[in-house]
């Protein structure tokens, strides 16, 4: 999937050479009595990098479980929605009109309108928005994280889900004759060396593709045609190969096989974050089973599925309602009861995190708790990515990912 924190930003911070006091002496991104967060918005935490993102995914993963969510919490999102269409992480003073300074993006503007797409009912946003995402292609056919800046294999399958949620053809939304699909082959290794099948989040400064499995991830359900939530498809194999055709089903077959590799001596990926050495990632891994259910059907998924049952609670009461979503979305793809998933109710704890729903599903039910006594949970965020995210706002870098490093990822 697309969030990925902070990972991405260190990265692009190193690589571009940014100096370190550009950072808040203080960035960490704790709640405190003197603060006042919107009511209506998931998560306890400082929402500036992030609210955008956690509310759509929070909405989004209610609504693949049957809960309808809070008014006031679709409310906000959609009072969050510049003119242009395009949405920011975060306008604390909706009533002041967007301007050039406001930092909109295409990945909290993508993940918006999968959100908005599935309530229904709000086709006038989505145009909105659907139309400023195409007038921010780029000529290679896809997206990078700011408008204009180059195009990366996150931001790119975002956008695709995006498209296809509202019923566009993502093959068809083309600029100087390319698609997101043509943006995210070149992307694509090829089946032999280091990291075969897999796909880079960008070439590095001289053209050259590394392997990124968060990327690679995105890319698969990018390449598909899929957003965030999807059914398990039919059960297929992910061999790599580079003979035929190199259409996006083989890419995404390719980058399945990538993942199953990664994924095959301990059940989870491993976090690419300076200092995290041998430490599981535990979104990512989420991702990734989202991602082998949708190529290759839910048996494609099943190690890292259990992992993520058997470990995964932790950290997502920790990380907050983004974390709760992923691991909805992966339970989602693969069959798999959310309300029982390792013996944690991920739907309620999800709605614990924010207003009470209007209503559940039978199997399901809304939280009695408050949002006044809400978890005081991260949002899904780290302090890193808080730390990173304001450097790469100014230098047009995809930071909802992790894994954008020059190492390999395993």
């Amino acid at each position: 999937m697309y969030v990925r924190r902070s990972a991405a930003v260190l990265a692009a911070v190193t690589v571009i050479g940014t100096a370190a006091p550009a950072v808040a002496a203080d960035p960490t991104p704790s709640a405190s009595p003197s603060q006042a967060f919107p009511a209506a918005l998931y998560g306890g935490t400082d929402p500036t990098y992030d609210g955008v993102w956690r509310q759509s995914l929070a909405l989004l993963a209610q609504n693949t479980v049957d809960v309808q969510p809070a008014t006031k919490s679709v409310d906000w999102l959609l009072g969050q929605q510049c003119a242009t269409g395009a949405f920011a992480p975060y306008r604390a003073d909706t009533s002041a009109a967007c301007d050039a300074k406001t930092p909109v993006d295409t990945n909290n503007t993508a993940a918006a309108v999968q959100a908005l797409a599935a309530l229904g009912g709000h086709d006038a946003a989505t145009g909105k928005a659907v139309s400023w995402l195409k007038s921010v292609q780029n000529k290679d056919g896809g997206w990078g994280y700011a408008a204009g800046g180059a195009s990366d294999a996150n931001s790119t399958s975002v956008v695709i889900g995006a498209l296809a949620a509202v019923g566009e053809k993502p093959a068809e939304v083309v600029k100087g004759g390319k698609s997101p699909y043509d943006a995210l082959l070149k992307l694509a290794l090829p089946c032999d060396g280091d990291g075969a099948g897999a796909f880079a989040f960008q070439p590095d400064k001289k053209g050259a593709l590394s392997a990124n499995a968060d990327a690679t991830a995105a890319a698969v359900l990018g390449a598909l045609g899929k957003g965030m939530p999807v059914g398990a498809g039919k059960p297929a194999s992910a061999d790599c190969t580079d003979t035929g055709d190199r259409t996006p089903e083989r890419a995404a077959a390719n980058g399945a096989a990538y993942l199953t590799q990664a994924l095959s001596k301990d059940g989870h990926l491993t976090s690419a974050m300076p200092g995290a050495k041998d430490q599981p990632d535990y979104g990512n891994t989420a991702d990734a089973v989202v991602a082998l259910a949708a190529q290759g059907g839910a048996a494609a998924a099943r190690k890292p599925l259990r992992w993520l049952e058997q470990n995964s609670a932790q950290w997502a009461a920790k990380s907050g309602p983004a974390a709760y979503a992923q691991l909805i979305f992966a339970a989602h793809a693969t069959g798999t009861d959310p309300r029982d998933f390792g013996g944690t109710d991920l739907v309620e704890q999800l709605n614990s995190t924010g207003p009470a729903p209007r209503s559940a599903a039978a199997s399901g039910r809304a939280s009695e708790k408050p949002a006044a006594k809400r978890v005081a949970d991260g949002g899904g965020v780290s302090v890193w990515w808080i730390v990173g995210v304001g450097l790469v706002a100014g230098i047009g870098i995809g930071f909802l990912l992790s894994g954008r490093n020059k190492g390999k990822r395993p």
